[in-house]
């Protein structure tokens, strides 16, 4: 029980490491998988594309398809609505971490 409400609290961080990646630079799955594990994020596949294709729907992400080597690869960059929430979401996160941080 726990795991699933950690696994519900860590989604919107999960999306705020996409949204600051995403800024910086076009990213893909497998490469925002091995980012996240970094983090001590251990997600699958199979979690991690709904999320980006769910946030290309609610247009905070971009998708662009390249070929890569014979092989279609989704890359993503952030719209001009999901740099805003990004903005947004690190305002939020710094206040809630000089609250909590002692």
């Amino acid at each position: 029980m726990e795991d699933k409400v950690l696994r519900k609290l860590f989604l919107g961080f999960i999306q705020i490491h996409i949204l600051h990646h995403a800024k910086e630079e076009p990213i893909f799955g497998l490469w925002m998988l091995e980012e996240l594990k970094e983090h001590g994020y251990t997600i699958s596949a199979g979690t991690l594309y709904p999320i980006l294709h769910s946030m290309e729907s609610d247009g905070l992400l971009f998708k662009e398809e390249r070929n890569v080597e014979g092989k279609i690869r989704k890359y993503y960059r952030t719209t001009d609505k999901g740099n805003s929430v990004l903005k947004e979401a690190r305002e939020k996160a710094y206040e809630l971490f000089r609250e909590i941080k002692d």
